[in-house]
């Protein structure tokens, strides 16, 4: 009797957690995870900051419409200079009014800027009650650094790499993400196999020790052995009651990391089937230097070192910066007669500046500059083979996966039979507790290695397709198959 309440106080709690537990696969948590998981709203926050900068960027290539006015109230004494050159300090009661259009398109392969406005002021001397008008209908220019650093000329180069580069790299994040929940999916596949292996061999225990004081109290078996299998029912009691506690702690874990707010229990069914393809080496690493996001994080650097050398050589030399700028202009009393017989006005003005005396400090900058390009080269060239050989690594692990999930499955049945066997034969009396124990032992690690080989098997298959960006089973590349952001 005290056993039977033992077991029904361990299998109750069960049955109700059963009765409100959510059921999944491994590919509806993948995604429930990619969709709502703290980690992919980052991604899709970090991917969603690249796409508007890139279109920030895109803009500066663009014409830009400015309309501008700075209308001001000028009441006070001012030092005014008069006609034959002198200066008199005059009361002035003025208000401006303007209005200034301008357009403004950059020349990226020349780093200048070309403009073209239109302006019109209207001064109002209050206490003489007068009114001017000043109008620049029509007024083009052009403003270049001659020998400067371009900007807009390495920012077309870089840019776009940074923003492919995003892209890809929130696609390898879902599939990194996928990889993590195929994870924490078979670590609470596990804890359930664990608990249900508990409650199994504690029934089987339980019985057997039932089954032995009958034999005990008529002599067939020895009391050595009738206690063993009593230590053996006592561990299986506690070995329940510690399953209990960790597929508690491997649930939370799980919910937390899907991000599941709710307080229902989850119940996780693995699949017994694995796909059966071969991914070919070639194709693998054809497939990881066209999508993966590290090919361009290593191009990126390059060009962006590249760059920083070229602002350190325009910065240490010449500098001249050169302004144009023609239109025309007249004032008048009234607004309209402003724009007749307008007078044309022209500006040139250049600038120069020769570093003569710096002390080797542009030198320096340069030099500097120069070794940060041979050093990242070279970290380049480092990182490009450390990739490959991961990639060869993860091929040749994932081809040989399929092949040892199919034989841990195999042994998995084999080893139930065999268990069966064994405790036919022991009830029997053919056999022996211990060669009972070592059955029960086989099955249960035949079933936990049989789980740790799907584990393996899908982590690999997310890890390949996190490194390669590619699906192998519908060739298609994986950053054309991303959700709206």
């Amino acid at each position: 009797m005290k056993n039977y309440w033992i077991v029904l106080l361990i299998c109750c709690p069960l049955v109700l957690m059963g009765q409100e537990r959510q059921v999944l696969t491994l590919q509806e948590s993948i995604r429930i995870a990619q969709e709502h998981s703290p980690e992919a709203q980052a991604a899709r926050h970090t991917y969603r900051a690249a796409y508007w900068s890139y279109r920030s960027f895109r803009a500066n290539y663009l014409p830009s419409v400015n309309l501008s006015s700075s209308p001001y109230l000028n009441r006070q004494i001012n030092k005014v200079t008069q006609p034959d050159g002198t200066e008199l300090y005059l009361r002035q009661n003025q208000l401006i009014t303007d209005l200034n259009l301008e357009i403004n398109q950059n020349i990226w392969f020349t780093g200048g800027s070309l403009f073209l406005s239109a302006s019109a002021q209207r001064m109002d001397e209050l206490e003489g009650k007068t009114t001017a008008y000043n109008t620049q209908p029509f007024t083009i220019g052009y403003q270049q650094s001659l020998f400067g650093y371009n900007s807009l000329k390495w920012d077309r180069r870089i840019e776009p790499l940074r923003f492919r580069e995003a892209k890809k790299t929130y696609a390898e994040t879902l599939e990194l993400i996928a990889s993590k929940t195929s994870e924490l999916f078979f670590d609470l596949a596990t804890a359930q196999a664990n608990l249900d292996i508990a409650r199994s061999n504690y029934a089987s225990a339980d019985t057997l020790y039932r089954y032995a004081r009958g034999r005990y109290d008529i002599g067939n078996i020895t009391e050595n052995e009738m206690l063993q299998l009593e230590v053996n029912k006592l561990n299986e009691e506690t070995n329940v009651m510690k399953a209990q506690i960790e597929v508690e702690d491997a649930m939370l874990t799980f919910r937390s990391f899907l991000g599941i707010r709710g307080d229902e229990k989850l119940q996780v069914i693995p699949e017994d089937s694995v796909a059966e393809f071969e991914v070919s080496l070639d194709e693998a690493l054809k497939q990881a230097y066209e999508h993966s996001p590290e090919i361009d994080s290593y191009e990126r650097k390059k060009l962006e070192s590249r760059s920083q050398l070229a602002s350190a050589r325009a910065n240490a030399g010449l500098k001249a910066d050169l302004y144009l700028r023609f239109g025309l202009s007249q004032t008048a009393e009234r607004f309209n007669d402003s724009f007749r017989d307008p007078l044309d006005q022209q500006y040139v003005s250049l600038t120069l500046s020769l570093p003569i005396l710096d002390w080797g400090r542009g030198r320096g900058k340069v030099r500097v500059a120069k070794s940060n390009v041979e050093l990242v080269n070279t970290q380049v060239g480092q990182a490009v083979t450390d990739f490959e050989l991961n990639v060869r690594k993860m091929v040749r692990q994932f081809n040989l996966q399929a092949y040892q999930v199919r034989v841990a499955s195999k042994t998995d049945q084999t080893a139930w039979r065999r268990y069966e066997v064994a405790r036919r034969m022991y009830l029997m009396g053919k056999s022996t507790v211990l060669d009972l124990n070592a059955a029960t032992t086989e099955k249960d690690t035949a079933r936990r290695n049989y789980i740790a080989a799907l584990r393996n098997y899908w982590t690999l298959y997310y890890g390949l397709r996190s490194m390669t960006q590619y699906d192998f089973q519908r060739n298609l590349p994986l950053a054309e198959c991303l959700p709206e952001i």
